[in-house]
């Protein structure tokens, strides 16, 4: 087994591929190969997979990589009381970037039962590393269904918060280690972050000792995505309206996206005093970074992220990608973490913090 690093721990966004054995390969919301008590041992056998696979690759704090679940939010749905999904109905995603069939809210919201403790526990009893468990964000799972009882999307996100509270309040006593809520959302709907978004995390997070973090991103590699980051001009400003909000906030870790993308790194100044898991493996390619390639955007970062608080990280979730395609990055991941390790070598600091204290030194 590698070692676990006291610096720049490795992380990814959550999602694996599910082998083909499994389910349909490459695509986002896949059929599943089998049914019954034999799906759900496939679902083990896969979870204990990508564990090793993520321990052998190096990664510092591991996932489950969502290998039970169909898709990020719907695995959450599944175990929600009072959504029909015999009824399904067509709706526009993310502002309408892309339509999909979505269930609906059909009357007060319930949770039947635990969510993903059969993972949580299956993977906590085979891993020593740290382990993270994603749920979908109260803002996202609003914009990815469609509603016929509330008819209010604050109330909807606050009722679907008081879930995800319960849900991460078991997962914790599961001995998950950090618990991460998806919001690719919040790079769309900038207004609503600040208005009720931020406010429906606090509740999902309420109580909680755990780790908590926060991803948004700009979506998974998928074409939908791939063509609306090309409408949004030479530089992606996003970030910059939430992240103040999100640095008062009670949220731990923010997770982003980085390498390749169009977004100012010196927009990670707004998240002083945040964990920062800096996104630098792209998803939305098949292309293998070098070691050099993810070091670079570590490097870059460490100007505004102190060492400490810089958790390198994959852009997105891998679920639509090939299974080799994503073996191979996460190895490029711990490469790239390893090679910013050397060339920091133990100062343990940022070179910003390491010129700071040379002037002071010369004073």
């Amino acid at each position: 087994m590698s070692q676990i690093h006291d610096r720049f721990q490795t992380t990814i966004a959550g999602s694996l591929p599910k082998p083909a054995w499994l389910a349909e390969p490459n695509k986002l919301w896949p059929a599943w190969r089998a049914s019954g008590a034999e799906l759900e041992r496939a679902k083990r056998d896969a979870t204990l997979l990508w564990l090793k696979e993520q321990e052998d690759a190096g990664i510092d704090i591991v996932t489950e990589g969502e290998q039970s679940r169909q898709h990020f939010v719907h695995g959450f749905l599944e175990f929600v009381e009072g959504i029909d999904f015999s009824r399904k109905v067509k709706m526009g995603i993310r502002n309408n970037r892309y339509d999909a069939m979505v269930p609906v809210v059909s009357g007060p919201l319930r949770l039947k039962g635990r969510v993903h403790q059969v993972e949580a526990r299956l993977a906590r009893e085979h891993t020593g590393r740290k382990l993270k468990i994603t749920l979908p964000g109260p803002m996202t799972i609003v914009d990815t269904i469609a509603d016929e009882y509330y008819r209010d999307k604050v109330k909807l996100a606050l009722a679907f918060a008081e879930l995800l509270n319960q849900e991460a309040r078991a997962l914790e006593k599961d001995g998950v280690d950090v618990i991460q809520f998806d919001e690719p959302a919040f790079n769309v709907y900038l207004d609503d972050v600040k208005r009720w978004g931020i406010e429906a995390l606090h509740r999902a997070i309420e109580g909680l000792k755990c780790t908590t973090c926060v991803h948004i991103c700009y979506g998974y590699g998928i074409q939908a995505n791939i063509d609306w980051k090309k409408t949004l001009g030479g530089e992606w400003r996003q970030y910059a309206e939430i992240f103040p909000a999100l640095a008062k906030s009670r949220i731990k870790q923010v997770s982003l996206e980085c390498i390749n993308s169009k977004v100012p790194i010196e927009l990670l100044k707004f998240l002083k005093g945040k964990d920062v898991l800096v996104g630098v493996i792209d998803v939305a390619t098949d292309r293998i970074e070098s070691a050099e390639e993810v070091s670079d955007v570590i490097e870059k970062a460490l100007q505004y992220v102190p060492a400490k608080h810089l958790f390198p990280c994959t852009n997105c979730g891998m679920a639509p990608m090939d299974r080799e395609v994503a073996l191979k990055k996460l190895r490029a991941l711990a490469a790239g973490a390893a090679l910013a390790r050397k060339k920091l070598g133990n100062r343990g600091q940022s070179p910003i913090s390491a010129k700071s204290r040379r002037k002071k030194t010369r004073r």
